[in-house]
């Protein structure tokens, strides 16, 4: 058993991680925003805590408390939608978790980030690629959050940073009902030459399990398949019901995709190794 502080504990993966570190015989302090959050946590048989991640002496002492082996960040502000405040959980809100982790003795951290950071390329990604630092604004912004958060994970001698493709599933932007279904049928959602790598939430909720035995170090969590927009909007439409938008020119050159040798190296491999057959399987 290992005792374990989970940040991000009702986000998209998280609410599927609390089950897995519970079954998997871990004591789990598990960390919400809302009242809701704190009765879900208790259900799912974690010990739940209330807590603002940018309350540097609250997110001390919740840590303290916990007297966890191992931090799991997994906060987003992905319900939200919007860069900026993402960028600010990576940096302040990492801040303050390694900080605690750091003044509690804790021996290892396991943190989100994001695999499409990479400086542009024309093949997917692997952990050596160097991540976009020279990018323009907007994208500068996401970067340098991600940038801030790894840095920091990195100060803790056993650190694992998953870098997670664009999540899909229950609870996503992808999912029925979700932000991308009000995209495609708002014709905002281009079908272009942009390559994605894509994970499900249980996928990514496993790999953030297997992490806690992994080395120190970078790691993509994503499926098997690449793909550009131009294959994977049609797919996800006809998955949703909405109608697909006609193909078109474009894409970023950082919409490269990533690889997941590494993932399967250590171990992991994905239930959904494709979202030609995840989309479809969305609940």
């Amino acid at each position: 058993m290992t005792r374990i502080f989970l940040a991000g504990a009702t986000g998209a993966v998280g609410r599927r991680l609390v089950p897995l570190l519970v079954a998997a015989g871990h004591r789990v302090t598990a960390a919400t925003r809302t009242a809701e959050g704190v009765e879900r946590l208790r259900a799912q048989g974690a010990e739940p805590v209330r807590l603002d991640v940018f309350d540097r002496d609250a997110v001390a002492e919740a840590v303290a408390a916990a007297a966890p082996e191992a931090v799991i960040h997994q906060v987003t502000a992905l319900s939200g939608g919007s860069p900026v405040d993402n960028a600010r959980v990576r940096r302040e809100g990492t801040r303050n978790l390694v900080d605690a982790a750091k003044r509690s003795g804790v021996r290892r951290v396991v943190a989100q980030s994001i695999s499409w950071a990479y400086e542009p390329g024309d093949a997917p990604a692997d952990e050596s690629t160097p991540l976009d630092t020279a990018a323009p604004e907007p994208r500068a912004t996401s970067v340098s959050g991600v940038v801030a958060l790894e840095e920091a994970v990195a100060e803790l001698d056993e650190h694992v940073v998953l870098r997670y493709g664009t999540f899909y599933g229950p609870g996503t932007w992808y999912a029925p009902g979700g932000l991308m279904a009000g995209k495609l049928a708002d014709g905002a959602l281009p079908a272009h030459f942009g390559v994605s790598s894509f994970v499900h939430v249980d996928d990514a909720a496993r790999a953030a399990v297997q992490a806690l035995q992994w080395p120190s170090g970078a790691v993509n969590v994503v499926d098997d398949e690449p793909a550009a927009a131009r294959e994977w909007v049609p797919a996800l439409a006809a998955a949703l019901g909405v109608a697909a938008p006609e193909p078109t020119e474009g894409g970023a050159g950082w919409e490269r995709g990533a690889t997941n040798s590494r993932a399967r190296e250590l171990g992991w491999r994905p239930r959904f190794p494709s979202w030609r057959t995840g989309f479809a399987e969305q609940g």
